[in-house]
């Protein structure tokens, strides 16, 4: 009989208590699919004592997990800790160097490190998955990795922060400011204490990085990556949203264009119709678009312990079964370094929300301005102040309304350099407010 794949489980947090009770109950089905039982010898995180409803007292217990990742009585490593540096990579490198798999969770340590472990994964003849690094319980790494090499993907975007859809799914359907919408995150265990890793973009971005290296056999490149985070979108962005058609979402976008691979993180405005529109609270989505597929939407919990376990657990019988893939679909001399695009470029749709002094010729200047940058105005809508009505007979009170504009087809620098000319005439009375819109 083959002998058990033995696994270490560096980390036991929920994900990694959830990974443990997940196996007990569908050992049996494991082995029957890959021929070969999983079993948990050892465990690794900083705390013995605390109660996780599983008896540790079967499996070694190891105070450091680079020690786990050094015991001759594994076979598999499951990295849990977390982090892009420090004790996950010290675990990852040890277990990669002694010829054993790896299994992780960890989007920042690959967006990081990526290139490096899977030249040394493949120079000792081993692989890391990393089905839970990605959207949680979604199968987007293997869909991307073994699904579809009859295509060729032209864009993928999607929602991969369940934290921020929370919070703008929230905002739009109950017209919460962002600050009372985190604040009941953070009381429901959806947002951290500090929440600027979720919040303001970097924790999509990590994801994104790995699921474009993926979609498009490029060398990983984090720091091409344009991030902006949701902070700045009020209950009025969200109105104005609905009204025009649309909903707002942080996407995390990769696209093919004729300048290279553009990567971009931030609110965006989608088709209230689109299927991705339709994807509130802590939901995750990834939409591919491929020749052959044309579009393709994957849809589930992009977090929680089950969820990303259930992730874990599927490396795992993967490992067990002796499939192994390259890290990122093929070998790392393979991979090609594909020119950035930069954001400047980018050209789409953009709604423009701008504060407005309500005088006669402001929306005439306003026009002009982006006229003269080769703008085309969608439409134009003003909200006048609740005193225009009843202290000026022509609907001006003087006081700052908002002005909204959408734009055709432009590119983030003719946006930009319109803008700063129009805060330069003294048009506006706050920092305009710029999301840009993603067509299906």
């Amino acid at each position: 009989m083959t002998r058990p794949l033995k696994v270490g489980i560096a980390g036991l947090g929920t994900v990694g208590a959830s990974v443990i009770r997940i196996l007990e109950r569908r050992n049996e089905t494991i082995t029957q699919r890959g021929g070969r039982s999983v079993e948990v010898v050892a465990v690794s995180a900083r705390d013995r004592s605390k109660d996780r409803g599983i008896d540790l007292s079967r499996f070694a217990w190891f105070d450091n997990p680079v020690d786990l990742a050094r015991s001759a009585d594994v076979d598999c490593v499951v990295e849990l800790v977390g982090g892009a540096d420090g004790a996950a990579l010290e675990v990852v490198r040890t277990a990669l160097s002694q010829g054993k798999h790896v299994v992780t969770a960890n989007k920042a340590l690959l967006a990081k490190h990526g290139l490096a472990l899977a030249q040394l994964a493949e120079s000792h003849g081993v692989s890391i998955a990393f089905e839970a690094s990605v959207a949680g319980g979604i199968p987007v790494i293997k869909t991307l990795r073994e699904a579809l090499p009859g295509n060729r993907v032209s864009r993928l975007y999607g929602i991969l922060n369940g934290t921020c859809n929370y919070i703008l799914s929230r905002m739009e359907l109950e017209g919460l400011t962002f600050q009372e919408c985190l604040k009941d995150a953070q009381r429901l265990g959806y947002a951290e204490a500090d929440p600027t890793f979720d919040v303001e973009g970097f924790d999509t971005a990590h994801k994104l990085a790995i699921l474009t290296s993926l979609a498009f056999g490029t060398r990983i490149d984090a720091d091409a990556i344009y991030v902006e985070g949701i902070s700045s979108i009020t209950p009025l962005d969200l109105a104005m949203a609905k009204e025009l058609g649309f909903r707002i979402k942080l996407l995390g976008v990769a696209e093919r264009t004729q300048t290279g691979i553009e990567q971009r993180v931030h609110p965006t405005m989608v088709s209230r119709t689109s299927s991705i529109a339709q994807v509130m609270g802590v939901t995750n989505a990834v939409t591919i678009d491929a020749d052959a597929v044309r579009e393709l939407t994957l849809i589930g919990p992009g977090a929680g312990g089950d969820a990303t376990a259930s992730a874990v657990v599927a490396d795992i019988a993967d490992v067990a079964a002796g499939v192994a893939q390259p890290l990122f679909g093929r070998p790392v001399d393979q991979l090609e370094s594909a020119p950035r695009a930069p954001m400047q470029r980018h050209e789409g749709g953009y709604y423009v929300r701008l504060t407005v002094h309500d005088r006669p010729g402001v929306a005439a200047g306003v026009a002009t301005r982006m006229a003269e940058a080769d703008i085309s105005l969608e439409s134009i809508l003003q909200k006048r102040s609740e005193l225009a009505a009843t202290q000026d007979p022509h609907g001006r009170s003087g006081a700052p309304v908002s002005l909204v504009l959408i734009t055709y087809a432009a590119t983030e620098a003719s946006i930009r350099s319109a803008l700063e000319k129009i805060s330069g005439d003294g048009l506006i009375a706050e920092p305009p407010q710029v999301i840009r819109i993603e067509r299906d």
